[in-house]
């Protein structure tokens, strides 16, 4: 395997600091890759999960803008804030209350970003012809597909693709972590100057 050039600046940086954190990312790893893989056995309940989490996140956020624009009153923003924090936390309450709903409206939306971001790269490759273009083509070929089986397998989809894509994400990303952490560890020691 080609070892990456490390850049002079950055060599520092990375042979102590993210040397001695290995195990840590090691750990975390594991940890990402382990949910990644028990959100991917029952999809359903990451979905539902992953719905409420989302409801609770506008709810403190929407708490948070509407304290922004208690505290300062003065600013001319001040009425965006507060309705924008009142929307954000209506909103998250009927996620909380309603995750099923939410379920079905964020799957749907899935499908859509899809289907819509997969005929735009394919327009894209074919008019623009550029470097490697053939990539962004298949990219665009692959979220079409996706975004149209989503969207034929709706209201049914609701109950796994976000469970799903979230499980897929955090396996690949404590996998990630994992191949970084075992690499660092293998950083020479750096001496300090």
């Amino acid at each position: 395997m080609a070892e990456i050039p490390i850049r002079p600046h950055a060599e520092p940086f990375l042979s102590s600091d993210l040397r001695r954190d290995w195990l840590w990312l090691v750990i975390l790893g594991a940890v990402l890759a382990i949910l990644g893989l028990l959100a991917l056995g029952v999809p359903l309940v990451a979905t539902l999960v992953t719905s409420v989490f989302l409801g609770w996140l506008l709810i403190i956020g929407g708490i948070l803008e509407v304290v922004h624009g208690l505290w300062h009153r003065s600013w001319r923003g001040f009425f965006m804030d507060l309705l924008i924090g009142v929307v954000y936390v209506v909103i998250g309450f009927m996620i909380v209350a309603n995750p099923g709903i939410a379920m079905l409206t964020l799957t749907l939306l899935i499908a859509m970003f899809l289907i819509i971001s997969g005929i735009f790269r394919i327009v894209t490759a074919v008019s623009e012809r550029f470097p490697h273009w053939g990539w962004i083509l298949f990219n665009g070929i692959v979220s079409l597909v996706l975004g149209i089986m989503i969207w034929r397998q709706w209201p049914a989809s609701a109950l796994w693709v976000i469970g799903l894509f979230v499980g897929i994400d955090m396996l690949l990303q404590g996998v990630s972590l994992i191949m970084l952490g075992l690499a660092a560890k293998k950083l020479p020691v750096q001496s300090m100057p």
